[in-house]
Parts: structure tokens; sequence; C-alpha cells
């Protein structure tokens, strides 16, 4: 049986037997515009349309068109897959990594990363020059040069926490009843050099008011060809002795402070 149908996107009619729609579901390509539709939607009657009997415009008699059986379309016939499958198929999908770019190094960047490492380096340097110099002895000549360039010197540690009086005396010379000796032993706790302290000693009455006092410098008790720059060995005592002349004072008592001065 011979029906006729007509293309739902270029509108053009032509004849379709049974055997053609039933080849593939009654799907047929178009031979004018090659769109592919089902024909059984699309039947129409074969009875000519009244218009054509109108002198105006005659409408074009129906052209037959190549309808054979389509075959192998792939949106078409691939078997559509269930839901359960859908998922599975993304699961493995989700375990694949893709390779990361391998970015190729910034020499730039390197040698920024270079100057920026140096830069801070010599900036620790020049700020805790004293305490590598204390705790590493064999790099202290590299600092002096270092510190000479710089205009600022590598001084010995001053902490006074580390170093304290162990002892002292106030004597008075048996021979000479204006002049005392003040005896003092300090001892230097830390585990490196340091600095010789500043004394401040204050002598008193008997009602323990403070009549004179005065503060020594390292250079006032220092012996005579001793290096102060050696400092006070680490864990090793420092033996003061001061000799002065109290004129009329006659102290009966004295305190002792031991300091850095800021």
């Amino acid at each position: 049986m011979t029906e006729v149908t007509k293309c739902p996107k270029c509108h053009t009619r032509f004849k379709v037997t049974d055997s053609q729609l039933n080849a593939h579901d009654g799907l047929v390509r178009c031979g004018r515009c090659h769109h592919v539709f089902d024909a059984r939607k699309y039947l129409h009657d074969d009875e000519p349309s009244p218009q054509l009997s109108l002198p105006i415009e005659p409408v074009p008699q129906t052209r037959e068109f190549d309808l054979t059986p389509i075959p192998n379309i792939p949106e078409l016939e691939t078997e559509r897959t269930t839901l359960a499958q859908q998922v599975r198929f993304v699961e493995e999908l989700t375990d694949e990594v893709p390779d990361k770019p391998v970015r190729k190094p910034s020499w730039f960047g390197i040698l920024l990363a270079l100057l920026l490492a140096l830069g801070l380096l010599g900036q620790s340097a020049y700020y805790f020059r004293v305490e590598l110099g204390a705790r590493l002895p064999g790099i202290k000549p590299l600092l002096a040069g270092y510190c000479a360039k710089l205009d600022c010197t590598v001084a010995l540690p001053q902490k006074a926490e580390l170093i304290a009086i162990d002892s002292s005396e106030l004597e008075s010379d048996p021979n000479q009843s204006n002049v005392v000796t003040l005896h003092v032993l300090v001892h230097n706790r830390a585990p490196y050099a340091q600095a010789h302290p500043s004394l401040e000693l204050t002598l008193t009455n008997m009602q323990d008011q403070a009549i004179a006092r005065r503060v020594f410098s390292p250079a006032d008790y220092l012996k005579t060809g001793d290096d102060g720059k050696l400092g006070v060995p680490a864990n090793r005592d420092l033996d003061i002795k001061l000799r002065m002349d109290t004129t009329d004072l006659k102290p009966s008592g004295y305190r002792l402070f031991l300091f850095y001065p800021k």
C-alpha cells in the first residue's frame, strides 16, 4: 500500500510504502533536505488539494524521492543505557586524575629567591652577630670582617642574668685609716665569654644611709696587661680588687651592684 507523508522540516510531500515504513519503525530520510523523521507521524491523504485548481499559482505535483531504508544511524540504533549503568560509568571516570602539565623552571624566579635568601641571611647575621660570635667563635673573624664594611662591631655578650657576684669584702688598711680595699669575686655562668661588667659601690654610715656612691668601669679594675676584649671566660671567675681613699667618710657598711651599662 502506498501513502503520502510530509517532511516536517522542508514540508515536501512524497510517497512511501508499507515495507519502507516497517524497515526502521517508520524512520526515513527526506530526499530533499535529508532530515530524518518518523514518516508515520506525518502521513497525508493522497488527495490533491482544492487549491491546485486555482489559476493564480499552480501547486507542483507530488514528487517521489529516494526513500531507501536508512542504514546505521548511531544516535537512533544505539541501545539506551540504564540509570545504574550511567552512574557506574560516571564513577569509573571520577577515579581518573589528569596528568598535571610539567612547569618549566623560571630562572628569573630562582635568582630572585636566592637574592632574597642572601639578603635575609645578611640581615640575620647583622642583628644576631653578638650571639653568633659568642656561640660560634670560629666564625667571629668572618663576622668582624663583615661588620668592618658596615661600620659596626662584634661585641661580647652582656647577659647580666648569667653573671653574678659570688662574694665581696670591704677591708680597711691597718696602716692607713682612710684607705679601704674592695675585694669582689664575679662568676660568669654563661657557656661563652661575656663582657666585663661595671660595679656600683655605695658606702653607708651606721644608720645604713648612703654617704658616697661611685661606679667603676672595667678600665678601673682591670690590671695592666689584661685584654678587656677577651672578656670574662665561660664558666670562670673574675677576681676584682679596688683600693680607695675614703678620706673623712668613715663608712661602716656598703652596698654593691653589678650591671651592664645600656
